[in-house]
């Protein structure tokens, strides 16, 4: 590891991984699970053995390339593609000037442009509506180590707001930033977030392509130059909330890095209806009820608990206390299981203009995550809000919902540890996902019903994610909040059953005729990560990072 303290997007290469023993050891406590995934791995069904040895021995990033780095693009092919490159100064700060080559490229000392790189971004500038584009990385943490690839997402602002993923390697259109004076040491980040407010965050675009390759220096600076990273960053993010009109929203940097952002909320605090389905298991519905009264620290809420058909006598006399007390109301929601006619009721019934769906099997832990989720789900351009929800072995349940993986949908960074930072501490950050899951999903209630709510032909499975993507087709983004945080025992009050599997079968048939190609690729996952593992885990096979891309 570099002497010099890792960068805050990076920190994610610094969590070591277990080593294949341990993991083993642990999968070995399990021979009635291990015994199949042996069976898969020697019939040669290599995806499913692995996705399962994950599940059973938890997930961590195998993303390090050991292959040689791709050669270096010549300086005079700058030149001629009409591209200037400018480093910043000692101080940080990058003066552009409005006379020169059509082209900037920003880049920090020591990245050096791999050969081709030159020439696919002139290509890239010939769309007129590009005025800034990044690609990818290789990078090394020390010399002669391996390379670690950094595959960034699509432009997200609320995802750079809150981590510089970024990179110091941007090539800008000259006359769109000309004359300007960003923070120094964050200069990339100030320009970025400058031409989204002024033009749109369209205009920045991602090349999935290898750009660049560095190695970080053995000497940084120490913590001093980490702190004052963050204190330039903390500035150009100040500074980009004041020109889009949100300058009395607070923002500060959090101990890992993140900087987090406090809208400010409305007097009185709007009510909040949590909606909880439920058929008996009082084991689970007891600590989760109990939990959203006593360790949920919103000021206005009501818990509504929709009862499909409980029996048990102690569920029954436990609803005639809440009764008593005023601490829920019980809806009669008897009939089959039918995960979105349930939730369509209550929402009707709910007397909150923000409405939160939650498991029975989900149990809050730090009290200011409805809080959390609450500031964004007003955002006027937001719908769903999700939350990171931990399983029953302290490992990630949902950190977003992630398409194009697992052969249809999966659960971001799932299997990794609770306490991960995720690739670009995408765990820990605020930032764009493509849906998000509806164990925990808050949402303005006539955004919800903007969109008819839950559809009916998603009766248990992918309510949610219909859910979400009919609000994103509405101009209505979905944001995953990594600081707030639950417990999910994923499904604990679920039997599987022939009509059950059949069901699911029909429900990804509809799912995949409503929404086709979009299914396939999600813009906030790069095509170069594996697509069947749980994600973030490793690259997808033959990646080269040198494949003809289009910007997106």
């Amino acid at each position: 590891m570099t002497g010099a303290p890792l960068p805050d997007a990076l920190l994610f290469a610094a969590q070591p991984a277990p080593s294949f023993f341990r993991r083993f050891v642990r999968a070995a406590r399990h021979p009635g699970r291990l015994l199949p995934i042996l069976i898969a791995r020697l019939t040669g069904r290599r995806v499913r053995a692995a996705t399962a040895f994950a599940a059973l021995t938890g997930a961590h990033h195998r993303l390090w390339w050991s292959g040689p780095a791709p050669a270096s693009e010549p300086d005079a092919s700058l030149a001629q593609h009409g591209i200037e490159r400018i480093e910043p100064a000692s101080d940080g700060s990058v003066r552009i000037a409005s006379e020169g080559m059509p082209l900037v490229l920003l880049a920090a000392p020591g990245h050096t442009l791999v050969a081709g790189a030159v020439e696919v971004i002139a290509a890239a500038f010939a769309d007129p509506s590009i005025h800034a584009l990044y690609g990818d990385a290789l990078v090394r943490t020390r010399p002669s180590g391996p390379w670690l690839p950094l595959l960034r997402p699509a432009f997200d602002p609320d995802f750079l707001r809150a981590v510089d993923w970024l990179g110091p390697v941007l090539v800008l259109r000259r006359a769109s930033v000309a004359s300007v004076e960003p923070v120094p040491g964050a200069a990339a980040l100030d320009i970025a977030l400058d031409l989204a407010a002024r033009l749109g965050p369209s205009v920045l675009r991602h090349l999935p392509r290898l750009l660049s390759v560095s190695t970080l220096p053995s000497e940084g600076g120490g913590e001093g130059a980490r702190a004052e990273t963050r204190r330039a960053r903390l500035k150009a993010v100040r500074r980009d909330l004041d020109r889009t009109g949100e300058g009395d929203t607070l923002a500060f940097v959090e101990p890992d890095g993140v900087i987090r952002l406090e809208r400010p909320l409305p007097l009185p605090r709007p009510l909040v209806s949590l909606i909880v389905p439920t058929r008996d298991r009082l084991d689970l519905l007891r600590p989760c009820i109990d939990s959203l009264r006593a360790l949920t620290d919103w000021p206005a809420k009501e818990i509504l608990i929709c009862d499909n058909g409980s029996r048990d006598p102690a569920t029954l006399a436990w609803f005639d206390e809440l009764r008593a007390t005023d601490a829920a109301r019980i809806l009669d929601c008897a009939g089959p299981f039918d995960f979105a006619a349930i939730n369509n009721r209550a929402a009707e019934a709910a007397r909150g203009n923000v409405l939160a769906f939650v498991n029975n099997d989900v149990e809050a832990e730090i009290p200011d995550w409805l809080e959390r989720m609450v500031r964004e789900a007003l955002r006027p351009e937001i719908g769903s809000v999700g939350a990171r929800l931990i399983d029953g072995e302290g490992r990630i349940q949902h950190g977003g919902i992630v398409l194009g993986t697992g052969g249809l949908a999966t659960h971001g960074h799932r299997h990794f540890l609770g306490d991960a930072t995720g690739y670009f501490s995408a765990l820990r950050a605020t930032r764009s996902v493509a849906a998000v899951t509806a164990a925990c999903l808050v949402i303005e209630k006539q955004k919800f019903q903007k969109v008819g709510g839950f559809d009916p032909a998603f009766a248990v499975d992918f309510n949610d994610l219909d859910l979400c993507l009919r609000l994103n087709a509405a101009g209505l983004r979905t944001l995953f909040v990594g600081g707030a945080v639950l417990h999910h025992r994923e499904s604990a009050s679920r039997r599987p059953s022939p009509e059950a599997a059949a069901r699911h079968a029909a429900e990804i048939v509809a799912l995949e005729q409503r929404w086709g190609p979009l299914l396939a690729q999600d813009p906030h996952y790069h095509p170069g990560l594996n697509p069947d593992l749980s994600t973030h885990v490793r690259l997808r096979r033959g990646w080269t990072g040198v494949a003809p891309a289009a910007p997106r």
